[in-house]
């Protein structure tokens, strides 16, 4: 009776061709009601071959001759595996299965027959009774429509812990943009980010996650300039930024293996060899889910529409808030500014580079109200703008001690006679006192030199 219902307009002998299509689409295209209850969909070619059936043998063809299969697994099994799952939702499939091959050691049933079971009742749960979430699968449509971005813990480097801000196009899966720095913090990221823009166009919309370096106020200011629409994804839901969790496995597994193998002496070395690894390897493998190399579908529609140098400048500048004071000054991190006296009691934007706090630029409700002019500075980087540091110096291998012992060795091996203190003594110890310094009488044995007797040894 369900499916005569559903196919008897359909099935009318004086419809056209194009007019039964038109009709077995639309009931294709929604949901029916059973006589349980239930909600169905119906395929096209199912209700193509009921209108078949139908038309061959009358209302009897549309029910279907009864199925001779015998079941592998005994009823019941199956109805222990049921009674256990219900008794604790929290079991698994593979926990039921080991239960029953415990309590029943002659009976063998897969964890896969229990997994259909479970799903043919309704009882395919989480472990705390919840059924499971589906997620649909997301691709952009184009190039530069989403960049997922996040960070990666990588290894130690000069004694510190790296960290990897990476952001993937969506598309593509090409890595616009990347940076290992050691610190996780705006400054790294602006750089990751700044690098894929100059690089590979801007995006239309950025999705991260809600760490702090994602939310602050810079970020969110560069994509406010550019024009991108900044994603948060919800915390305790990762499933959207499936595919940059994928690259860092890939990561893990082809970049920073070999790197176990091998010195890394500095972060520059580190950012050169990734480098080399994502345009090298990673962006001309062909990618198993798209089916071709993550560049080669990135310049399909030609090269990127680039950002101008000046408009990235402006993107990536700080901003704070300051109301003027009565002497028509702002103070900025300790560094005082004279600014116009129109504005004095008004609530300025303070813009400027972080890793220069001697210049700013004084704006008021959008309008360019001049630079300020500095009256104290006191410090000339943001607190929050620490540069990485400096590589540890390139050792000479001059050792100027051991230069210095050469030299003295040359220079008694030179020497063409050695000292013969056998010419210092004498035998004319009645005239000399012991103990007594005197000036040497023999011009030839010790010109210009002075003496000293010896008691023990009776010399001069």
């Amino acid at each position: 009776m369900f499916r005569y219902s559903l196919i008897r307009e359909a099935a009318d002998p004086e419809l056209s061709n194009r007019e039964r299509g038109q009709i077995v689409r639309h009931l294709a295209g929604r949901e029916h009601v059973m006589a349980d209850g239930s909600r169905v969909r119906v395929g096209r070619s199912t209700l193509d071959r009921w209108i078949q059936r139908w038309r061959a043998g009358g209302f009897d063809a549309l029910v279907d001759p009864p199925r001779q299969v015998v079941p592998g697994t005994p009823a019941g099994v199956l109805d222990l595996a049921v009674k256990l799952k219900r008794e604790v939702p929290g079991r698994t499939a593979a926990q039921v299965a080991a239960i029953i091959t415990t309590a029943e050691p002659d009976v063998v049933v897969s964890e896969r027959t229990v997994q259909r079971l479970f799903a043919r009742h309704g009882l395919n749960t989480r472990p705390d009774g919840t059924p499971p979430v589906a997620f649909g699968r997301f691709e952009a449509a184009a190039r530069n429509d989403r960049w997922t971005g996040d960070a990666l813990h990588g290894p130690v480097i000069a004694g510190r812990k790296a960290y990897l801000f990476a952001f993937i196009d969506d598309h593509s899966r090409a890595l616009p943009g990347h940076r290992w720095g050691l610190s996780e913090d705006s400054v790294r990221l602006e750089a990751a980010l700044r690098h894929g823009l100059a690089s590979r166009g801007v995006p239309k919309s950025i999705y991260v996650d809600n760490g702090s370096s994602f939310v602050a106020a810079p970020l969110i200011r560069a994509c406010a300039v550019l024009g991108i629409r900044l994603v948060h994804s919800r915390p305790g839901q990762p499933a959207g930024r499936g595919k940059i969790e994928r690259f860092f496995r890939t990561v893990r597994d082809q970049f920073l293996v070999e790197l176990a193998a091998r010195d890394v002496p500095s972060l520059v070395e580190l950012n050169r060899l990734f480098a080399a690894w994502v345009e090298t390897a990673y962006h001309r493998r062909v990618h198993t889910e798209t089916g071709q190399a993550p560049l080669e579908r990135f310049l399909v529609g030609g090269p990127p529409v680039l950002p101008s140098p000046e408009l990235l400048h402006e993107a990536f500048l700080w901003s704070d808030k300051r109301t003027v004071t009565k002497t028509a000054t702002v103070s900025l991190h300790g560094n005082v500014f004279e600014v116009d006296a129109s504005l004095v009691g008004r609530k300025v934007e303070i813009v400027f580079d972080p890793f220069d706090l001697t210049t700013v630029e004084v704006r008021w409700e959008g309008r360019p109200m001049g630079a300020g002019i500095p009256q104290v500075i006191g410090r000339h980087t943001h607190p929050k703008a620490r540069p990485e540091a400096a590589p540890p110096p390139t050792a000479t291998g001059i050792d100027y001690l051991g230069l210095l012992a050469d030299q003295h060795e040359r220079r008694l091996a030179d020497q063409a006679r050695p000292i013969d203190y056998s010419a210092l003594t004498t035998n004319s110890n009645d005239s000399v006192e012991p103990g007594v310094l005197v000036e040497s009488t023999d011009p030839e044995q010790c010109p210009g030199q002075l003496m000293i007797h010896h008691p023990e040894s009776d010399q001069t």
